[in-house]
């Protein structure tokens, strides 16, 4: 019996898997073909459309389907029955055993009738989708219908137009033949009319033309009169209102210097930050914990202000033999910036220091450290023209130009005047000569402006006027150029001198009758190294010799310089050294000072990196009182 409901379950499989199919798209608004059965009518011809190609293979593989007996649907919650041990097929009942035979035709007329049931189940179903597709291909003869009809109508409805269309052309060719005949007989007659009344109209023409033009005239003199006096009324007030806002503007100004001053003075009038350069190509990688920044009082959000670094000594030891535990050196600075600080972000806590300059303070800021540590990196950036590789040179006078151009409309008026020296063996030096005067920097002396002037000058040096960044970029250029370098132990292209970029800045309100100035100046200090005096020198050894002794000389002079303005000693000792003679204006109780310090994140430099962090740690203790504005 199994063997004869094979064909019949594989039947059923492919019905349903048609089944699934056919459901699983969205019914098609009309099927392309339907049976017909005996005693029912065709449905109306229907426009044909293009919907799903898998209804028309369903309804075909439906009729084509031959009745055959179902296989019963299997209930939820019957179970088939057990195989037999050893999967065997029941053997035949013997010819005594009606009883057992009987079971099993009932059984097997069970499950003939289930099969039956289901069988009459989906019959039904699939009626009524043939109906519902009747219905539907009904439904849409209907609306085909109603639409060939509206289409006939309004074609009919569009001749009918075109009819009336033809006779109203007709028409207005008629009324314009009319007209034309008209407008002949008024021109006949208005010619007539003209030939009799030529002199009395002319003279009423002048009449209402001058009677047009005397009301036109009163009308347009009293409108000018009212609008003269608003005019008058609002260009007062609004006088007043300009006085009155730019009494107010100014006041605001001035009190905006005294309260950008009061901050700047709390930050304090001298202030070192310490900057740690990343390594660079080819260098060895920093041990881990080498050098450790802590986190500020408001935690990781905080920029950081101490710096950790370890210093291991091979020489110490303890009594087992093992070698000791490095020693730690702790130094705190007004900001730490680690190896990943951009220039940017560098840049962006001094511009405030910046804008006191623009308000009449002189302003100084240092890069000092060893060589090699990132001096001229932070000052002037680095080669190719990267915007974001700029120093704070460039960055400085962009901030200035653009301050300075948002003052204007308050009535100020800056000019800005740079000139770039160095001082090489104590000697000054012009870094912005140019042709014949190349190289004879023995002429340069620093002077007194004039008699009873406190300003100092360079003579000979070039004082180029400045308004634009590509002037400032260009003098760069030259300068980096005409700077002396040298090669050393420690670096292959070592600054040997000490670079003073000064911006003379003038300010002037001429409204209000007010001038302010100061100079800004930003020194890259040179590069020092310590020579190991057991070594033979040879000629370019000796020169070395000399060039770091004579940095070292004017670097502890800046040390004393500093030390003494902290003491309120009553001798500064600003001759010593022609770097801090040329900057004593910018050092004293009125300037505000800044120091970098730039350090090697090297290992083998930490004996020079805690050199230069234990004199910016003397430095950063030092207060030289308060500032005062240089105003006239």
């Amino acid at each position: 019996m199994e063997d004869a409901l094979e064909p019949e379950k594989k039947r059923t499989r492919v019905l349903g898997t048609m089944t699934k199919f056919a459901t699983s798209y969205p019914r098609a608004p009309a099927l392309t073909a339907v049976p017909q059965t005996q005693g029912q009518t065709a449905a109306p011809k229907v426009p044909k459309r293009t919907g799903p190609r898998c209804s028309t293979a369903i309804a075909t593989v439906l009729k084509n389907q031959k009745p055959g007996p179902a296989v019963p649907a299997k209930k939820p919650g019957t179970a088939a029955a057990p195989p037999k041990p050893g999967g065997k097929k029941p053997s035949k009942r013997p010819a005594w055993d009606l009883k057992g035979q009987l079971c099993d035709l009932n059984a097997e007329l069970k499950c003939c009738r289930e099969r039956n049931q289901t069988l009459d189940q989906e019959n039904q179903q699939l009626r009524d989708q043939l109906r519902e597709a009747q219905q539907q291909a009904t439904a849409l003869g209907a609306e085909c219908g109603t639409l060939q009809g509206e289409l006939a109508s309004v074609r009919a409805q569009a001749e009918q137009g075109q009819r009336e269309l033809g006779n109203l052309s007709a028409r207005v060719l008629e009324l314009e033949e009319w007209l034309g005949t008209k407008e002949g007989l008024v021109r006949e007659l208005q010619k007539e009319q003209l030939e009799l009344q030529e002199e009395r109209r002319g003279l009423v023409i002048r009449l209402e033309e001058q009677e047009r033009r005397l009301q036109a005239s009163e009308a347009a003199l009293s409108d000018s009169q009212a609008e003269v006096a608003s005019l008058r009324r609002e260009t007062a007030a609004q006088a007043a209102s300009l006085a009155e806002r730019g009494e107010r503007l100014h006041g605001l100004e001035m009190e905006r210097r005294r309260l950008h001053n009061q901050l700047q003075e709390l930050k304090g009038n001298i202030r070192v930050f310490c900057r740690v350069r990343p390594a660079l190509p080819g260098e060895p990688t920093p041990p881990p914990g080498f050098l450790q920044f802590p986190s500020g009082p408001g935690g990781p959000s905080d920029p950081p202000t101490h710096l950790s670094l370890f210093r291991s000594d091979e020489r110490r030891g303890t009594l087992s033999g093992m070698p000791a535990a490095p020693t730690r050196h702790d130094f705190s600075f007004d900001r730490v910036f680690p190896p990943g600080s951009g220039q940017d972000e560098v840049f962006e806590e001094i511009a405030m220091l910046i804008q006191s300059a623009l308000d009449g303070y002189p302003v100084c800021i240092f890069a000092y450290g060893q060589t090699g540590s990132g001096k001229t990196f932070t000052m002037e950036g680095g080669p190719g023209g990267d915007p974001q590789m700029e120093g704070l040179i460039p960055r400085a006078l962009r901030h200035l130009f653009s301050v300075a151009g948002e003052l204007s409309s308050q009535g100020w008026t800056y000019s800005f005047v740079a000139s770039y020296v160095e001082i090489y063996n104590e000697t000054v030096r012009d870094l912005l000569a140019t042709g014949t005067r190349k190289g004879h920097g023995g002429e340069c002396e620093i002077r007194r402006a004039g008699p009873g002037s406190e300003e100092l000058v360079v003579t000979n040096a070039r004082y180029v006027p400045v308004s634009c960044e590509k002037e400032v970029e260009a003098l760069l250029q030259l300068a980096r150029q005409n700077r002396a370098v040298a090669r050393t132990a420690q670096n292959e292209r070592s600054s040997r001198s000490h670079s003073v970029f000064q911006l003379q800045i003038s300010g002037e309100h001429t409204g209000r009758g007010l001038q302010c100035g100061a100079p800004l100046n930003l020194v890259d200090l040179a590069g020092s190294e310590r020579l190991d005096p057991g070594l033979a020198l040879g000629p370019g050894e000796r020169e070395r010799l000399r060039e770091t002794q004579a940095i070292n000389s004017s670097l502890s002079t800046l040390g004393l310089v500093i030390m003494a303005l902290s003491n309120k000693e009553s001798h500064v000792p600003y001759r010593n050294s022609k770097l801090t003679y040329l900057l004593q204006n910018s050092l004293g109780g009125s300037a505000k000072m800044l120091m970098f310090v730039n350090i090697s994140p090297l290992e083998e430099n930490v004996s020079e990196s805690l050199n230069s962090l234990r004199f910016a740690s003397k430095v950063n203790q030092c207060v030289i009182g308060t500032a005062q504005a240089n105003r006239k």
